[in-house]
């Protein structure tokens, strides 16, 4: 490739060769032969298995934690895990906001990485430090055996079983933290792989529709490795290991991380106004117009030139900001058509975002309600090794990894033929079917609990909670697979969906938007799980005795309510890009 010298001494690219909007790590415009693509992908999701095994080394088997060392009943370690998860669901807003406006996603990365080592380093910590200043019997459960739930069950003193005060708050504060980090390092990963794809070479291009595949199947397996091994060091060699191992895993992916600063694109922020000033004051100024008649804004339309296109009638009443408050047009006052454009692209996401909000609710039940299902089955392999019952959850990730292919190569190749769509189907359809799937994995999954229960009363076992049921944990794989298969529709689907649909500045915040649609979720199953706690029995601490099944048979209802509103709402979809699948 030639080069063009220049008078400072350094070198440019031809323009054949650059890509636009882009530049190096030194500011420079970056040439295409030797930059981004899937060499610079493979860093950044090394980065992201590395942050999954973190993160789910926390969360795949928090309510075990929960219920055994800190002695919460079922209800209330279901109902704290969601709220958790909803918190580390809907700070990615924030950690977005902070990106696109100020730090950039690089170095927002690199922040959220350090706070993701910090934080598990304190929880690492939590038991040492308690046991050095001697507070309570959880404290030093580290060297001595401490009692087991059955054992507090029958010791007529229940509150020497309880962890101290401290414990918990020095927990939650570090737990909480770690939800920080995942706000800044979810939203701004992904949209960081993305970009090292031009969208506008056809070559690229592919690659970008593949990225979101590959990305989410590689993800897993981060995930595989939390729920096939660390779980089981959790269990057996403790908690305080089970959280140091993920800590120096991040450590290693953030240094993997920065061996690829060389090879990155990095977008560039225009000379215009930030791109939520201008969305902001399209709201702004289409209420102070509320007033203006339809004659008048009909005139203005024409004049520029909206009428042709067939978003521009859809939220007319945004068209309003066209004008200024007095009627004239002085450079200043009044929002350009592609401003007008980028709010309701972002406001046509919004009926989207709230009919998933059913398909949220229902996943958060794989980390909670499944988990204690399993625990109370026979989880015997062999002769003498007990599987893990939060280890129960890497077959919604065998789920996601043997499908994926299948979707890629075979799904997307049959589907394209018929429908001569690039991507096979729209990103809508391909959400909504995950809808469906996963509403059909609750209803497995409330037979299977009614054959549980069943096979616990006939072997009397009602009133024995620590009896392992004699019918295998193997019951559950259906659900989980199908789970896993629902994630390959409707995750990716929303992944590609408010990355594409949002303005190139603003793809953090849709990232972040598509992540807080599990965050709404989170809050709303834990809300759920109260509400049905209160007036009901049907989580009694014995689930033998509970009735969960009724409790999964509600979330069907739920989840088929929000599909039919969801098919509705997709149904209306403009798409912001006409070339947009």
């Amino acid at each position: 490739m030639a080069y063009h010298p220049i008078s400072c001494g350094t070198e440019i690219p031809l323009l054949d060769d650059t890509v636009d909007g882009f530049v190096d790590h030194k500011g420079r415009p970056v040439r295409r032969s030797s930059s981004g693509g899937w060499r610079s992908a493979a860093f950044i999701i090394g980065v992201e298995v590395a942050e999954r095994f973190a993160y789910y080394g926390i969360a795949s088997n928090l309510i075990s934690f929960l219920i055994g060392p800190l002695g919460q009943s079922t209800a209330a370690a279901a109902s704290n895990v969601n709220t958790w998860s909803g918190a580390a669901s809907l700070l990615p807003l924030l950690g977005a906001f902070v990106a696109d406006a100020y730090l950039g996603r690089y170095y927002t990365i690199i922040v959220a990485s350090l706070v993701y080592i910090l934080m598990q380093r304190k929880l690492f910590l939590v038991k040492i430090v308690l046991q050095m200043l001697g507070l309570g019997l959880l404290a030093v459960s580290a060297v001595l055996p401490s009692p087991s739930t059955s054992e507090c069950q029958k010791n007529s003193e229940l509150a020497s079983c309880s962890p101290h005060q401290l414990q918990v708050i020095v927990f939650f504060f570090a737990l909480y933290l770690v939800a920080v980090g995942q706000g800044g390092h979810k939203p701004c990963v992904q949209a960081f792989g993305a970009d090292q794809f031009d969208g506008q070479d056809p070559a690229e291009g592919k690659g970008k529709s593949s990225f979101f595949n590959w990305w989410y199947f590689s993800m897993c397996f981060g995930t595989l490795a939390t729920l096939s091994f660390l779980n089981y060091i959790q269990d057996n060699l403790g908690w305080g290991l089970g959280f140091g191992i993920p800590c120096i895993g991040m450590v290693i992916a953030l240094l993997i991380f920065l061996l690829g600063t060389k090879t990155y694109r990095y977008s560039i922020d225009g000379d215009e106004k930030s791109p939520f000033v201008r969305i902001g004051q399209v709201f702004v100024s289409a209420a102070r117009n509320w007033r203006t008649t339809d004659s008048s804004l009909a005139v203005e339309e024409v004049a520029r030139g909206t009428l042709p296109h067939q978003g521009s009638q859809q939220f007319r009443f945004l068209n309003k900001a066209l004008l200024a408050p007095d009627g004239s047009k002085e450079v200043g006052k009044v929002c350009s058509v592609s401003d007008v454009e980028e709010a309701k692209a972002v406001l046509r996401l919004f009926p989207i975002w709230i009919t998933c909000l059913g398909y949220a609710i229902v996943f958060a039940q794989s980390s909670t309600f499944f988990t204690k299902q399993g625990i109370t089955m026979d989880r015997s392999l062999g002769s003498g090794f007990v599987i893990p019952a939060a280890s129960l959850q890497s077959f919604i990730t065998f789920g996601i990894i043997i499908f994926i292919p299948i979707y890629d190569r075979i799904f997307v190749p049959i589907a394209r033929s018929l429908t001569r769509k690039p991507s096979g189907i729209t990103m809508l359809q391909r959400i909504g079917t995950g809808i469906f799937c996963s509403t059909i994995s609750m209803a497995i999954a409330a037979l299977v609990e009614i054959k549980r229960l069943k096979t616990a009363e006939e072997y009397g076992l009602i009133d024995m909670p620590n009896a392992a049921v004699p019918m295998s944990v193997f019951w559950l794989i259906p659900q989980y697979i199908l789970f896993g298969i629902a994630d390959v529709f409707t995750m990716v689907g929303l992944q590609e969906f408010f990355y594409d649909q949002v303005p190139k500045e603003l793809r953090s915040i849709g990232l972040a938007l598509y992540l807080s649609i599990f965050g709404v979720g989170s809050f709303l199953s834990s809300f759920l799980i109260s509400v049905v706690d209160k007036t009901t029995s049907w989580f009694n601490d014995n689930l033998n005795q509970a009735h969960l099944d009724y409790f999964y048979w509600l979330l069907v209802g739920l989840s088929a309510v929000g599909l039919v509103s969801y098919l509705y709402s997709a149904k209306s979809y403009i798409y912001n890009r006409v070339n947009t699948m």
